[in-house]
């Protein structure tokens, strides 16, 4: 039988992981924080049935963190994508803080890209890039091969390109 970490060691290791997830796929910090809180609440709560040999700690905090965006997306009716053309549409951040996002340039040009994909494509690039996970764990979290995560990967990351080079026109 796998030992689990107490579950203070537990939010301690991946609180930050989870924030960054949970702040890409709504881009609003005050949001991202009620999430995450939400989302370790019910970790806690469940934490005696969470079972180590089905999965890492991290993708059971991930789906947790999933399903809670997705709870919250269904009562709020989501956030939309923001096209490309719709600059009046622009939200601005909710404040800075330290978890500041827009330390260079270059997050300012991440967080505009994140904008305009969709709430999946965000969710996939949260998970690559903030929670830095493998395809098969993120593979576990969405129910789907490595080797398609890869393939939405790839063609994402064509597409942030293309963003990018709008971007660099405005």
């Amino acid at each position: 039988m796998i030992r689990k970490e107490p579950f203070e060691k537990v939010y301690e290791m991946y609180f930050s992981s989870i924030y960054n997830y949970v702040y890409a796929q709504v881009l609003h910090k005050e949001q991202a924080e009620d999430l995450v809180s939400e989302t370790f609440i019910k970790a806690m709560t469940h934490y005696d049935s969470y079972d180590p040999s089905k999965a890492s700690v991290r993708t059971w905090l991930t789906r947790i963190a999933k399903n809670t965006i997705i709870d919250e997306f269904r009562k709020t009716g989501g956030k939309g994508t923001v096209s490309l053309d719709a600059e009046e549409t622009y939200i601005e951040p909710s404040c800075e803080d330290e978890y500041d996002v827009f330390k260079e340039d270059t997050e300012r040009i991440v967080y505009e890209i994140l904008q305009r994909v969709s709430p999946e494509e965000r969710e996939l690039l949260g998970m690559i890039y903030f929670e830095k996970m493998k395809n098969e764990e993120i593979g576990a979290v969405l129910g789907i091969s490595a080797k398609a995560v890869s393939a939405r990967h790839h063609r994402l990351l064509e597409r942030c390109k293309v963003f990018e080079s709008l971007l660099d026109e405005f």
